[in-house]
């Protein structure tokens, strides 16, 4: 029988003075405020924030989407609060959301009620703690979420095309958490319980604070001291040595302690992270007390995030996958922390009392589809590991990469009453799958887990990722070589055919990507249309901080060779790029032709348009060409989708948010902020 049960108010974190009165509540201990629409539920950071502080005794109240443009009503109407602010962005960095790869504004924001944009200002964390420093000078402020985890040290801004200092440096919090909150906030809370101030707190694990050059405290760990400020603004090799530094201290079991001077007389300590979170860490955070609904407030609206996870699950954190262009190992961390099958059994049982539920789950996933409680099996190797990814450029020979556990869990989740289907929505990664070693038993897992997603957990469409076809490309992407997607597309192709489906698989592509020249567009464009996809739904490469593909675009240069690499920088290089995912639309093809030829590349012309009537003249063949490609079918694909970029991951995000995808739309945005 469905749980119709009614919530109140007060089973939710306070969001108003009318619900403190409900609690009768006459002060609070911390106020969150938060970029996003307030969603009580383990896939929202705010909430997941609120609540944990909620559970170590504290009063907690959260201001979702404050109005920064009035009188600044939303920033006073809770008063003063005991012990700090805390602070976030939102799920999404605020630049992000705002904006797409060409800078043009968005019309949407999956986080805000019914879609609407303008419920949050650009840089939304330096905004909210400006304006909280000036009406409350004396309250700390803590910040966290992915917005302030990838600033803490000097970053290059696309937006403002400029070299930024820390965060901490424009927005005066006294103290920044990076990564998953959980375990930092438990132990601020538990200092500040036995009388410390904030200010004090210069030794807290996965935090950093900004004090003065002379008055950095002694430590016990080992520190590690980055180049300035001043001296990365002043020259880039040092900026692209640094992030080195960064990259391989985030992504090591045992860190050092870093610090970074931001101007002449102060600078930012930033303390090493604590230890992958262990699964009962994880679990402790899915007992909390979650309604999993949005606010009562928003009664009649829709909130695009949660309605694409309301009925999906995640089962772990983390990603070993390092890849160049995406944030997420330098947020969540590249050892992986999965919950344990009693917790997620009882999430998904959760989930079929739900009124809504029609007996499918949407994802049993997490930033990646098949991670789950994969480590190394020396764990004394992975204490001594710099390597920023456990499966570049080949997958590590100390990983293990049985299956053989998730597909036990997919069985068991299968077998659960009133479920009729489970989906599996998050990107899979098929170099995880196709790696044969000499575990004979981890071979048999990999084949039996490709079985059982193509032929039970896939709704129609599959999504994977091999980003690009260029061996050279896919290097600085940090990604597998494309005939091991080929590999994987010839496997679902087959396993499609012996169970009588017809299933589409749905592969995502970057251009624009440092490294990546016209012609390995013109190439990529080519081997697509050999195997059949029309491709519609891609994107192209955003820089954003604290990424090796962003250090590249700006620096010039690869942090880890520091060699030289081209990179597409002006709109025009882009678009240049772009449009060759659409060489079959007539208002291309001549464009596309004439680049070709400018290219002496007549090979792939025949090859694109040898059944097009589009050029003038007959394109002949060119013996060099630097690669051998079939002749290509005229024939229009079954793997045509939307235009828009969906998002790769499960929406969770857990400590104060994680980095995800969103759909570029218009530029016009004259949309009002809803009413008070």
């Amino acid at each position: 029988m469905k749980d119709k049960r009614e919530y109140q108010l007060t089973d939710f974190l306070p969001t108003t003075k009318k619900e403190l009165e409900l609690r009768h509540w006459d002060e609070v201990d911390v106020i969150l405020f938060s970029g996003d629409a307030y969603v009580d539920h383990p896939s929202f950071a705010g909430a997941v924030v609120g609540r944990i502080l909620e559970h170590e005794g504290l009063r907690v109240a959260i201001i979702p989407q404050p109005n920064w443009r009035d009188d600044l009503r939303d920033f006073k109407k809770l008063g003063r609060p005991r012990l700090f602010f805390a602070i976030s962005a939102g799920c999404m960095d605020s630049m992000v959301n705002h904006y797409t790869a060409n800078k043009r504004l968005r019309s949407d924001d999956a986080y805000s009620p019914n879609g609407v944009a303008g419920f949050r200002p650009d840089r939304a964390t330096i905004v909210y703690c400006s304006i909280l420093k000036k009406l409350f000078p004396d309250i700390p402020i803590v910040i966290g979420g992915i917005e302030a985890s990838l600033r803490r040290v000097t970053h290059y801004d696309y937006w403002d095309d400029e070299l930024k200092p820390c965060i901490l440096q424009d927005c005066k919090a006294d103290l920044l958490i990076y990564g998953m909150g959980e375990l930092p906030l438990k132990a601020i809370v538990k200092e500040l319980k036995a009388g410390k101030k904030v200010s004090e707190l210069t030794d807290i694990p996965q935090t950093a604070y900004l004090t003065e050059t002379s008055n950095i405290p002694e430590s016990s760990v080992e520190t590690f001291t980055l180049f300035s400020h001043l001296e990365c603004l002043k020259d880039k090799m040092k900026q692209a040595k640094n992030f080195r530094v960064v990259e391989e201290e985030s992504n090591k079991l045992v860190a050092r302690r870093l610090i970074q001077g931001v101007d002449k007389t102060h600078s930012v300590v930033i303390n090493p992270p604590f230890p992958p979170m262990s699964t009962n860490d994880i679990d402790a955070t899915y007992e909390l007390p979650f309604t999993r609904l949005p606010h009562p407030k928003y009664k009649g609206k829709t909130i695009p995030a949660y309605d694409m996870i309301k009925f999906s699950v995640n089962i772990h954190r983390g990603c070993f996958g390092g890849c160049s262009f995406c944030a997420i190992s330098a947020h969540q961390g590249k050892f992986i922390s999965s919950r344990s099958e009693e917790s997620i059994i009882k999430e998904v049982t959760l989930l079929t009392h739900h009124p809504e539920f029609k007996g499918y789950i949407s994802d049993l996933g997490g930033p990646s589809a098949n991670m789950y409680k994969m480590r190394g099996k020396d764990a004394s190797l992975c204490a001594k590991c710099k390597r920023y990814s456990c499966l570049h450029p080949i997958v590590c020979k100390n990983m293990n990469t049985d299956h053989s556990t998730l597909l036990e869990l997919y069985k068991k989740v299968d077998r659960l009453p009133l479920i009729k289907k489970t989906f599996i929505g998050s990107g899979v990664r098929y170099d995880l799958i196709l790696c044969n070693g000499s575990d004979e038993k981890e071979n048999q897992s990999h084949h039996l887990y490709m079985e059982e997603l193509i032929t039970n957990h896939v709704s129609g469409r599959l999504k994977v990722a091999p980003e690009h076809t260029s061996d050279n490309v896919l290097k600085l992407m940090r990604k597998p070589s494309f005939k091991q997607f080929e590999e994987f597309k010839k496997h679902f192709d087959r396993i499609n055919k012996e169970n009588g489906m017809n299933q589409q698989l749905i592969p995502y592509f970057i251009s624009s990507h440092p490294g990546c020249t016209q012609e390995d567009m013109a190439e990529l464009a080519c081997i697509t249309k050999n195997l059949d996809f029309k491709l519609e739904q891609i994107q192209d490469f955003t820089p954003t901080p604290m990424t090796l593909a962003t250090e590249i675009y700006y620096t010039g240069i690869h942090p880890y060779t520091l060699e030289k690499v081209w990179t597409p920088r002006s709109k025009e290089e882009k678009l240049e790029q772009r449009k060759f995912f659409f060489w079959y639309k007539k208002e291309n093809q001549r464009s596309i032709i004439n680049d070709l030829r400018k290219m002496n590349r007549d090979d792939l012309i025949q090859q694109l348009f040898s059944n097009h009537a589009s050029h003038n003249s007959t394109p002949h063949s060119n013996n060099s060409s630097k690669a051998s490609f079939k002749n290509a079918k005229d024939t229009t694909s079954k793997n045509t989708y939307k235009n828009g970029s969906s998002k790769r991951s499960n929406a969770s995000s857990k400590s104060f948010s994680k980095h995800e995808g969103h759909k570029n739309v218009n530029k016009n945005n004259n949309t009002p902020r809803h009413k008070r």
